[in-house]
């Protein structure tokens, strides 16, 4: 469909002088109900410009393109002028030949792209804090940065993913502390998560009657950064054995990273920054502090060294940035993180800019909204969180309970019961804006109903059934593959058929859109339209009629759509499971 509003953009800025093809096209939308056709242009913006009404200047428009009707290549059925609106009508059969075409020709690339070609894109996500349990607010980050990293790779981008631990830090003198006095190393090893948070709460609780814990936290702290051995094994035993039960979540969610560098691998990197930042004048000392002033741009400073000479999240943030650009050669450096930090990223972004770097605008911080427990923020010290994998384990059991119940007989129900447990929750954390909190619900989160990821799973599952059924599927894919030059699809006009055809049309189009606005939730909705559309099909429209143009025309759609939902589910972190 976008291909057909670039065109239909093009002949429109022929007919206006001084109005660019691009800006008509931006000025396109989709109408929301047939009716007032499948692309339409609203003619209010170029009113003042070309100093007539919007409805005089549709009304020109019409008539004149109609007059030119041959250009458009067929796919352009009729034109309607009304209140100010450009309303087109897409050919049918025009649109059906064309989009399955060119999925039969594509295959599982469809909607794959170029766009990104010689670029590179680095997306650091997830990032969860060593010695903490992986909980659902850590989620986030990691789907919507394993999706942006898949949506990049697929518009041609070179993409390198970084879990960028939290792995240093006032906190890991705090564990130290609690260690000595109350840790043992057997429960350690039993239950590594579970007992580093016992102790991390246990230290908060303890100082609060005494506050002379803080001083000697912070004092192991210092000793870290110092090199001190004693405090670098305990910190590097704490770290493994985080690693070891993170990547079991990673392992379930089908999460991977190119580099795993957690903030200390920037520690002895931090120094040239200060150093830096010294000889350009930017760094002032305030009680004995170091900061880089930003008053003048409507920001607190930017706290660089405390007091006692250790590092902050803003040192070590720019000494990331600029290993990576030295690096990697980034063109652009997403950071996937809740909108609570978005001073910190204003913050550290206008120190490298003010360091005279011109890339600090190729510097993007994603925001997306934050997750409270049933309305209470969660808090690892007051020990208020749900445990990722509980609730991962939680939603596999249930969809293996669905699956006891609905087909007893499935093969390697086990297999799939992962597969649909895992996309419900991946996918109910997709489905709204990004920038919207998230009130965790154990119900929404495990919901398998209504608009979720195993509805379009098994939308997938039925259009593969539907072909299993078909015994000469394969032949006839194949002879409809190497038939370019004849249009076996101008009989795909029924409503049910076209709508389905008009939503794969769309999908191209929409992975662009989630890539530019940083938003998989784009796709994720476009994979529901488009398994909306497919059931409303399957029920009106019969497959395997006597027709012989027909069957083979309805039969290559549903492989369309399979194809087409395959890759989409992939797209956004799902897996698509033929049998459920």
């Amino acid at each position: 469909m976008e291909q057909i509003k670039a065109e239909l953009a093009g002949q429109v800025a022929t007919l206006l002088e001084g109005v660019a093809a691009e800006g008509i096209a931006t000025m396109m939308e989709y109408p929301p109900n047939e009716e007032m056709g499948d692309i339409s242009l609203p003619c209010f913006k170029l009113s003042r410009q070309l100093r007539k009404s919007p409805q005089a200047i549709s009304s020109e428009l019409k008539d004149s393109l109609m007059a030119k009707s041959a250009e458009l290549n067929g796919l352009i059925g009729r034109i309607e002028a009304e209140s100010g609106y450009l309303n087109f009508y897409v050919d049918k059969g025009g649109l059906a030949n064309w989009t399955i075409r060119s999925i039969l020709q594509a295959g599982e690339r469809y909607g794959a792209q170029t766009i990104g070609t010689g670029q590179t894109v680095v997306i650091d996500y997830s990032s969860p804090n060593i010695a903490k349990p992986f909980h659902i607010g850590h989620l986030r980050s990691t789907v919507i940065g394993n999706a942006l990293y898949r949506i990049y790779s697929f518009l041609g981008y070179q993409v390198i993913g970084i879990n960028h631990l939290g792995d240093w830090g006032t906190q890991f003198g705090k564990l130290i502390v609690a260690f000595q006095h109350w840790g043992e190393v057997a429960k350690l090893e039993e239950a590594p998560i579970d007992e580093l948070l016992r102790l991390y709460i246990k230290f908060h609780a303890e100082a609060d009657g005494y506050p002379e814990l803080e001083e000697e936290a912070r004092a192991w702290f210092v000793r870290m950064e110092q090199g001190d051995e004693e405090a670098l094994r305990l910190w590097r035993w704490f770290v493994e054995i985080s690693m070891d039960e993170f990547q079991k979540i990673y392992d379930l969610l089908g999460v991977h990273f190119d580099h795993v560098t957690g903030e200390s691998f920037y520690n002895d990197r931090t120094t040239p920054v200060i150093q830096e930042l010294k000889d350009k004048g930017l760094l002032e000392v305030d009680e004995g502090a170091r900061l880089v002033r930003l008053d003048a741009y409507g920001m607190a400073p930017a706290l660089m060294l405390k007091k006692d000479g250790s590092t902050l999240y803003h040192t070590r943030d720019v000494a990331a940035a600029l290993y990576r650009k030295e690096a990697y050669r980034f063109d652009k450096a997403i950071y996937v993180t809740d909108y609570s930090q978005s001073l910190h990223f204003q913050q550290w972004f206008k120190v490298v800019e003010l360091m005279g770097y011109d890339w600090s605008k190729d510097l993007v911080h994603v925001p997306f909204g934050r997750v409270s427990l049933e309305g209470a923020s969660l808090s690892t010290r007051k020990g208020n969180v749900v445990k990722l994998d509980d609730l991962l384990q939680q939603a596999i059991f249930k969809a293996r309970e669905i699956i006891e119940s609905k087909n007893p007989g499935l093969d390697q129900k086990d297999e799939v019961a992962r597969q649909v447990g895992i996309g419900a929750v991946i996918f109910n954390d997709l489905t709204g804006n990004r920038i919207k909190d998230i009130s965790f619900s154990w119900k929404d989160a495990l919901s398998f109903e209504g608009e979720t990821g195993p509805y379009v799973q098994y939308t997938h599952v039925r259009a593969c059934s539907l072909l299993r059924k078909v015994d000469e599927q394969r032949e006839g894919i194949q002879a409809i593959l190497g038939s370019e030059a004849k249009a076996y699809f101008d009989c795909l006009t029924q409503k049910a058929e076209f709508e389905v055809i008009k939503q794969l049309s769309l999908f191209p189009e929409t992975i662009r859109q989630a890539a530019e606005k940083m938003e998989p939730s784009l796709l994720s909705r476009g994979l529901i339209d488009l398994a909306q559309a497919f059931n409303r099909f399957y029920r009106e429209c019969s497959v395997l009629v006597d027709d012989a143009a027909v069957r083979s025309a309805r039969l290559a759609l549903v492989w369309c759509v399979q194809v087409t939902l395959q890759s989409g589910l992939h797209l956004v972190g799902l897996e698509a499971p033929e049998r459920m």
